[in-house]
């Protein structure tokens, strides 16, 4: 048999669904559906109807066909119920889109005697949100028997009771609905009773019992009737109840309701003890027989110690806690007996007023976290499903989120809201949120609950690292070892984790036609800057590196530096002396006139150290001062002068031995010898002249010669003509040597040096020579023109000047006895 609920439909169609089910051994017959799909609030509505007592696993509907939702929608929607309290009924195959019992489902449990009895949830789906309210609702199935509060009751009756006499019986109570709920009652026997069974207005059904004939205490004072209620099931169910009659005395008035149904409404929230209502009962009877007392007959779980009665003033006031959200109407069966048994009955129907006593649930259906920090503005974080169990405006909802935050939350479906972001995220200002979020219903007063969530936001590589300078300077000393750490650079980079692990690495630039990592290197992990070798001043001062820092990322974030490093110079060269000009087998001598004043300038030592700073300021000194010194050197200028007036106890030679300090620590230095004539010509100095020579090594040339000399003497006639002309051949050779040799007499100068104004080494200006003629060997001396003046200086002219000083150091050694010497000297 197939039955067909009609549903008006709204943009929908009409679906039909056979359920077929088996328990206890009972075969139940097909049970046609109507499934109706309205467009509201939300995106579709689905209606199942099912018989309750359902085994696990038993098919409800094919969801996904019913809405018309393709199955691989089903899956990477993540469909999903929200079902609340209604969760563990039914549950979702979203493999085959069909909806299943999952929990064993009794309508008498879930709804208790309200009919339709239903059950609402949602199905909802992501990208895009979509959700889909189902109702199921729970056919009722015949489980239970009707059943009697009492097993047994006791009435009194009078036997002046008149025909007619009615008496209220408790009515079975069936918790099945429809046609399974109580249908009839019999009572057996029948004799001086007949049941009365009747439906009320209200639908509130209730037994009397009638008096059809009088009842005689003197022929039977108790009688024993069996009530039996049955049921509509098939095949149906029956509950009994025992009753007692005892007859009485008579009393031939039964107390009277003012009316039959009383009516009164209470807040939910009412205080235990407060008035519900008053019902009133009169009776015609004097007396004895004309007190009445009121009690209440209950039925139903949900009525017990809820209320009670005053016997005697009948006033019905709260006994328990009221709650709307569980039972909103009460019906209260009121009796009032007399003395005499005889009674009469009323309804009371109480109407519970809906109290905002109910705050808001907020749960969170779904929620992303961590959130990347360049998500674009409007992505999902969190669906947030919100629910108040009060009705009207007391369970009407508004979501709010806390302030100055850059999320935003919108209503997007009916109790859904959405959190969206609002502004562009930036971990490395705020890396996580404390996003408070307040639901408050709209109730007098309003109720408000907060939910705190946590949300962190996930780096991305969006920041390069920065060097704390784009330029560095860094200073290193000369002839350091290789290995040595020079100087330590950092770079930070606001990013997190992997993004910002730093590596360091030097790019590869030429210096001086050398790459970059031939002079240093870099550690990768910690920056330090290493010399690769050792530095030399004099050929490097200083360069500049790159240096590229490279985070973890992917991609990798590059930031650039630029490291200068300055190479600072240390004392490792010596003095170098330029004049005089120390020869192996020469002799030079500086005359010294025998009238020279106090002060007079007999020499200059020039020397030079390539060092730089205060390791190039130079200071010169004699070693050793005699008693009675003739001579002084300048400390910072190494002028030769004189210190006293020359006497005749001076020795003719003089021999200087000058020291040239540099200015560093250590400090090195160098020595020089100057030899000095003292007199007034040149013939004087010619003795003395001989013997400097013997401090030299003979020249193997002129030894050779000598003894050939000797062997001529020896020898007759023949032997001194080969000694003449050899001896005419040398000296031919000698001039020869003289006036065509050009000796590379050439001085070197450090790159700073300079004399130029008295700013070097140099303090003075002077210039000094000494000239020879053409051919003095052959002539007296005689004082030829003067030279033309040369200043000692980084140029050419000094160069010419330092050849001719060599010059006249070889004529010195060519002269073999004073007869040849030819001197013409000239000092300025």
């Amino acid at each position: 048999m197939f039955a067909w609920v009609p549903f008006n439909l709204l943009h929908a169609g009409m679906y039909r669904m056979d359920i077929k089910g088996v328990r206890g051994g009972d075969n139940w017959k097909q049970i046609s559906l109507l499934l109706l799909l309205y467009i509201s609030v939300v995106t579709g509505q689905v209606r199942y109807s099912i018989p309750e007592e359902m085994s696990k696993g038993s098919v409800v509907g094919h969801i996904a066909e019913d809405l018309g939702i393709d199955l691989k929608r089903l899956r990477s929607g993540r469909a999903r119920i929200v079902a609340g309290d209604n969760s563990p009924y039914v549950e979702l195959n979203t493999d085959k889109g069909t909806l299943v019992v999952s929990e064993r489902i009794d309508r008498e449990l879930l709804c208790k005697q309200i009919s339709p009895c239903s059950f609402n949830f949602e199905m909802i789906l992501e990208n895009p949100i979509q959700l889909y309210e189902v109702t199921i609702e729970i056919l009722d199935v015949n489980d239970h028997s009707p059943t009697f509060p009492r097993e047994e009751i006791a009435i009194e009756i009078s036997e002046g009771a008149l025909p007619g006499a009615r008496f209220l019986l408790d009515r079975a109570f069936d918790p099945d609905v429809g046609v399974n709920a109580i249908q009839g009652y019999t009572l057996k026997p029948g004799g001086n009773f007949i049941l009365k069974h009747e439906n009320r207005p209200d639908r509130n059904n209730f037994i009397e019992m009638i008096l059809q004939s009088p009842v005689d205490r003197e022929s039977k004072e108790e009688l024993s009737l069996i009530l039996t209620a049955s049921d509509g099931g098939k095949p149906p169910k029956t509950g009994q109840m025992r009753i007692k009659i005892k007859v009485l005395d008579i009393n031939d008035n039964a107390p009277h309701f003012s009316k039959e149904i009383y009516r009164a409404s209470i807040p939910e929230n009412a205080l235990v003890g407060q008035l519900v209502t008053t019902v009133s009962a009169s009776d015609a009877d004097k007396g004895v027989n004309g007190e009445v007392l009121y009690s209440l007959r209950q039925v139903g779980d949900s009525q017990i110690g809820l209320f009670m009665i005053d016997e005697n003033s009948g006033e019905i006031t709260v006994s328990g806690d009221i709650d709307f959200e569980k039972t909103k109407k009460f019906e209260l069966n009121v009796e009032v007996k007399d003395h005499g048994g005889l009674t009469d009955s009323c309804v009371v129907i109480i109407d519970v007023i809906d109290v905002n006593d109910n705050t808001p649930v907020i749960s969170l259906t779904s929620f992303t976290n961590p959130v990347p920090e360049n998500a674009p503005v409007g992505t999902t974080v969190a669906v947030i499903s919100v629910k108040d169990a009060d009705s009207g405006v007391n369970g009407q909802v508004s979501c709010t989120i806390s302030k100055h935050i850059p999320f935003v939350i919108k209503l997007s479906l009916r109790n859904y809201y959405t959190l969206l972001t609002d502004e562009s995220l930036d971990r490395e200002i705020n890396p996580e949120y404390n996003i408070t979020i307040t639901a408050t219903d709209e109730g007098s007063p309003p109720l408000s609950i907060t939910k705190t969530i946590h949300l962190k936001i996930s780096d991305v590589n969006d920041n390069r690292p920065i060097f704390d300078s784009v330029l560095y300077t860094a200073s290193v000393d000369e002839n350091i070892s290789p290995g040595v750490s020079i100087f330590t650079i950092r770079a930070e980079d606001a990013d997190c984790c992997q993004n910002s692990r730093v590596t360091y690495l030097l790019e590869e630039t030429q210096i001086n036609g050398a790459p970059a990592s031939s002079l240093v290197s870099i550690n990768a992990e910690t920056g330090v800057i290493y010399a690769a070798r050792s530095f030399d001043y004099e050929q490097l001062r200083g360069f500049k590196i790159s240096v590229r820092a490279q985070d973890g990322g992917s991609p990798p974030l590059n930031g650039n530096t630029t490291v200068q490093i300055i190479i600072q110079d240390q004392n490792d060269n010596a003095p170098q002396v330029l004049y005089p000009v120390q020869t192996g087998g020469s002799v030079v001598a500086e005359m010294v006139p025998r009238s020279a004043d106090i002060g007079y300038l007999v020499t200059k030592v020039v020397a030079v150290d390539v060092d730089y700073g205060q390791n190039s300021w130079l200071s010169y000194k004699l070693q050793k001062a005699a008693d009675r010194p003739l001579f002084e050197v300048g400390v910072h200028n190494g002028e030769i002068r004189t210190v006293r007036q020359v006497t005749d106890k001076d020795a003719v030679k003089q021999k200087l031995t000058v020291v040239v300090e540099d200015n560093g620590q250590p400090s090195r230095s160098a020595i020089v010898n100057v030899n000095i004539a003292v007199a007034d010509s040149f013939p004087e100095i010619l003795s003395e002249f001989t013997d400097f020579t013997h401090d030299k090594d003979y020249n193997d040339n002129l030894t050779f010669y000598l003894v050939l000399a000797l062997a001529v003497v020896s020898f007759l006639f023949i032997a001194c003509l080969v000694a003449i002309i050899s001896v005419k051949i040398y000296r031919w050779r000698q001039s020869r040597f003289l006036y065509q040799s050009k000796l590379p007499v050439i001085p070197y100068y450090p790159p700073n040096y300079a004399d130029a104004g008295g700013t070097g080494t140099l303090k003075q200006v002077y210039n000094y020579e000494v000239c020879m003629t053409t051919d003095s060997r052959k002539s007296d001396a005689t004082f030829a023109r003067p030279c033309s003046q040369n200043v000692l200086i980084m140029d050419p002219v000094s160069t010419q000047t330092m050849q001719r000083m060599r010059n006249k150091e070889m004529l010195m050694d060519d002269f073999d006895s004073p007869d040849q010497l030819d001197f013409s000297l000239y000092f300025t």
